[in-house]
């Protein structure tokens, strides 16, 4: 690659990158300035700042999911950033916990189906790692317009209360902090926590506000005598601690975590390690513009590898058909990883699938972690890959994918279509985190396969009817096929569906993939069975 095409394609992403940093500032700041004032008025500060006060300083929030929402399409309400709710990791007292704080700024707290989505995806996390958790409640309950996509199925609202009990009855501790109104089955937030936090004259907590029961019952009570901090806390015993403001909440919540033992890591990690020898900047510049563009995944592996080393499994396997996957192993900030790499244009070659299958039972049978760097179009296809057996080799990549136990990541920095997302990790083989770049295209199959098809059909119709052909007709038609499938597998797109854990910058790369191992490796890793392969 020239060095003109290495610096316009550095160019390129970190355009890209800058302007993923600057959509995020709409989840950050919902609704501007108005919100904040209207938050002034009533006492509280917003939920992020709650978040900044409550995790250890100098350390991070691991947000998961903040791409969720935008654009998200409801007729009620179009468009949601960050979904409606924060979810993500910080250290308090040195512990991880994984956070959720309603985002009362949109439209009081209310729960969506994508928050819904989002909220039970940070709990599935939780569960995974071990993490307590600690909920900021400040929530108006189901976002009434959408109550059939909320309420009462299976993973909707009543799952939220069902997992915080699972959780806390297998030892995962669940403590609320109520900042606002919990009304409904929000009232539960603060009933089934194993400890709970109000404020006075500031947080409620009823299974009927007071506009209800009126109705019901006829009786006129405020918010306050039907459901404040000192009714649960003098005389229901609902909750468990009384405070006077959000500051003292927070300190409150950092003081009873502080009883909580320390966390263990059950895997192996060095104390020190080298950093890459190579940054970002050569990342970026290694990785076309055009995802569909062949890459060489030694180039990515060495600039988020400790000392850039990568220590490659069968690397001399089937040259030009076992290379399209490459595996091996990494230190990762100290730690031993797995990796499961598409290499070239990423197309999965029978051989590539043998090699990857046996790679994945290795790494289940010796515990180590896995990384899927995904940047595949998919498996071979003819008739000579089927009768030499692509279909049962890559079944086989699905079930080693489907039944190792050790924490598994997903990271997209290419096209992810068809049954390469299943062999390659992707969102339904229960990674740990799955994580996109601004290059990953998820879709079925690539735009232009897609338009071929369709347009092959399409042309067929026609001809059974009698109707000729009009070229530039079906030009167009191709080309919307083409932008459309593209378009649906934006990272935007499918983070807004929240397919993805969350897009991420080429710079970010290396600490969020290190600190995903380093949460998941807080529970021990399980034996790996991996049931009946076809020989």
């Amino acid at each position: 690659m020239t060095q003109d095409k290495r610096q316009e394609n550095y160019e390129f992403w970190l355009e890209r990158d800058q302007e993923l940093l600057a959509r995020r500032e709409e989840a950050y700041n919902v609704g501007g300035e108005k919100q904040l004032q209207r938050l002034a008025k009533q006492g509280k500060m917003p939920a992020r700042q709650l978040v900044e006060m409550l995790i250890d300083e100098d350390s991070d929030f691991y947000e998961v999911g903040l791409d969720a929402g935008y654009d998200i399409g409801y007729p009620e309400q179009p468009h949601i950033p960050g979904g409606g709710v924060i979810t993500g990791v910080g250290k308090i007292h040195g512990k991880d916990c994984m956070i959720f704080a309603n985002e009362s700024r949109m439209t009081a707290g209310t729960y969506y189906p994508i928050t819904l989505k989002k909220h039970m995806r940070a709990q599935k996390i939780a569960e995974q790692c071990g993490l307590p958790c600690v909920y900021i409640a400040d929530s108006g309950g189901i976002f009434l317009p959408l109550q059939r996509e909320c309420f009462a199925d299976e993973g909707m609202f009543g799952t939220m209360f069902y997992n915080m009990t699972r959780m806390s009855a297998k030892g995962i501790k669940q403590y609320t902090l109520s900042t606002g109104g919990n009304t409904a089955g929000g009232a539960y937030m603060v009933y089934l926590a194993c400890e709970s936090i109000m404020i006075d004259k500031l947080a409620y907590a009823f299974l009927a506000g007071p506009p209800m029961v009126r109705s019901a019952i006829g009786e006129e009570v405020s918010a306050e005598d039907l459901g404040g901090a000192y009714v649960h806390t003098q005389h229901s015993g609902g909750c468990d601690h009384f405070v006077s403001t959000q500051e003292e909440g927070i300190q409150k919540l950092r003081e009873i975590i502080a009883f909580d033992p320390p966390q263990k890591f059950h895997g192996h990690r060095f104390e020190s390690w080298d950093e890459p020898l190579y940054g970002p900047d050569e990342l970026m510049a290694n990785m076309p513009a055009d995802p569909y563009k062949p890459i060489d995944i030694k180039d990515v592996i060495k600039c988020i590898a400790d000392g850039s080393y990568f220590q490659e499994y069968k690397a001399n396997y089937a040259p030009g058909r076992g290379d399209n996957i490459i595996c091996g192993k990494i230190w990762l900030k100290g730690m031993p990883v797995g990796i499961v790499a598409s290499n070239r244009n990423g197309v999965i070659f029978l051989e590539g699938a043998r090699k990857a299958t046996e790679w994945v039972v290795r790494c289940g049978n010796d515990k180590t972690p896995l990384l899927y760097i995904q940047n595949s179009p998919g498996y071979m296809v003819g008739s000579n890959e089927e009768w030499n057996g692509i279909g049962k080799y890559g079944s086989d990549m699905v079930r080693a994918c489907s039944c190792v136990e050790v924490p598994k990541i997903q990271w997209v920095i290419g096209p992810d279509h068809g049954a390469a997302n299943y062999g390659m990790c992707g969102r339904a083989y229960n990674p740990r985190f799955v994580f996109h770049t601004m290059r990953a295209r998820t879709t079925v199959m690539a735009g232009r396969t897609a338009a071929f098809i369709l347009e092959s059909i399409e042309r067929k119709n026609k001809k059974k009817q009698g109707e000729e052909i009009d070229e530039a007709k079906m030009t167009e038609f191709r080309n919307k096929m083409v932008e459309r499938y593209d378009r649906d597998g934006h990272p935007y797109v499918t983070g807004s569906l929240l397919f993805h854990d969350g897009i991420i910058t080429w710079p970010e790369a290396r600490d969020k993939l290190a600190r995903g191992f380093e949460l998941a490796l807080r529970e021990p890793v399980a034996e790996s069975k991996f049931g009946n392969f076809k020989f």
